[in-house]
């Protein structure tokens, strides 16, 4: 099996997320984050990446915060900065 192919594309989505919030520990904004998304893999559909950015908060508030609107971050890194 390779890396996360067979997995759901919402999965694939959220595994991109936290690879890119992990490598800027200062956070992203929503297009920096979309944007980023986009680059990674053509074959995500904007509209669920759109989705998943949006839900990111609700679906993992023990590991992502927004510290101002727009700006996502991942909590491990709230006190770094």
């Amino acid at each position: 099996m390779d890396s996360g192919t067979h997995l759901p594309v919402t999965h694939r989505i959220y595994a991109k997320i936290f690879e890119l919030l992990e490598a800027h520990q200062e956070g992203l904004r929503w297009s920096e984050l979309l944007s980023k998304l986009k680059e990674s893999d053509s074959s995500f559909h904007p509209k669920t990446v759109n989705g998943c950015v949006w839900k990111l908060i609700e679906k993992f508030p023990d590991k992502v915060y927004k510290p101002s609107k727009g700006l996502f971050r991942l909590l491990k890194y709230r006190s770094a900065a």
